[in-house]
C-alpha cells in the first residue's frame, strides 16, 4: 500500500503531472490568493507519521518537508499567520479513531512530537483529536482573530486529515488553496483521488512554489 511516490528529485515533476491531470475540473471556479489575509496551516507533521522507524511512516513526507518550511519562512516574514497542529487522543476524545485504527497516539509518545524541521519557533500549535483540524480546537477562531479568507493547508495524511480539514475549511466560508506538492499520503492513488475530489467542490490544487513567490512579492 505504501510507495514514495514524491522524491527530492522528481517531487516538481510528479506534482506537476498531478496538477495536469486536474486542470479541467475547477476551471470556471479558479480563485485569487489574497496573501494579506492568508494563513498556513501545517497538519500532524509529526514523528508518527515522518519517521521511517515508525510503522505510520509516509515515504513522501521527506520531499514535502522542505517545501512546507519554506512555506512556512515566506508566512513568517510577511507576519502572517502559521499554524501547526499535533494529533493527539486520549481514551475520552479518540472516538471512533481508537476503533478504526486500533491505538492511541498519547501525549507521552516521543512520536507525537513535531518533526525537528517543523517545529517552528514562530508557529501557533494546536491539538487536535481527529481527522479535522476544525473539530473540537480553537483554528476557527485563530483565523476570524487574524482576519483570515485564504487558507493554504500543508502536512500528512493528504485524503484523511488534511482533505477533511479542507472541506470544513471551505464549509466555514475560507477559500482554501491546496499544495499538490505540500501534503504527502500512502501512495499514487490516495494522493491523486484527494485532488480530484476537493478540485472538483473545495479548494483550489496549486504548488508550494506559487504561493511562497506570492508571499515573497507581498508586501509590506
Amino acid at each position: 500500500m505504501k510507495e514514495c511516490y514524491f522524491r527530492p528529485e522528481n517531487i516538481d515533476k510528479e506534482s506537476m503531472l498531478m496538477m495536469e491531470k486536474i486542470a479541467g475540473m475547477n476551471r470556471k471556479r479558479e480563485q485569487v490568493f489574497h496573501p494579506e489575509a492568508s494563513a498556513l496551516l501545517i497538519i500532524d507533521m509529526q514523528n508518527y507519521f515522518t519517521d521511517p522507524d515508525s510503522h505510520a511512516y509516509v515515504p513522501s513526507s521527506a520531499a514535502v518537508i522542505p517545501r512546507i518550511k519554506k512555506l512556512a519562512e515566506a508566512f513568517a516574514a510577511k507576519k502572517r499567520p502559521v499554524i501547526s497542529t499535533r494529533h493527539i487522543n486520549t481514551l475520552i476524545d479518540a472516538g471512533m479513531m481508537e476503533e478504526w485504527w486500533g491505538e492511541l497516539l498519547t501525549e507521552t509518545s516521543t512520536r507525537s512530537e513535531l518533526n525537528n524541521d517543523l517545529d517552528l519557533p514562530f508557529s501557533v500549535r494546536i491539538r487536535k483529536s481527529q481527522y479535522d483540524a476544525f473539530y473540537a480546537t480553537e483554528l476557527d477562531l485563530i483565523l476570524r482573530q487574524n482576519n483570515v479568507t485564504d487558507l493554504v493547508i500543508t502536512g500528512v495524511m493528504t485524503h484523511l486529515c488534511c482533505e477533511t480539514t479542507a472541506r470544513t475549511a471551505f464549509v466555514h466560508g475560507y477559500r482554501v488553496f491546496f499544495p499538490a506538492d505540500g501534503t504527502a499520503t500512502y501512495n499514487t492513488d490516495l494522493h491523486m483521488a484527494s485532488l480530484m475530489n476537493l478540485s472538483h467542490g473545495f479548494a483550489s490544487i496549486t504548488g508550494t512554489g506559487n504561493i511562497s513567490e506570492i508571499m515573497e512579492n507581498y508586501g509590506p
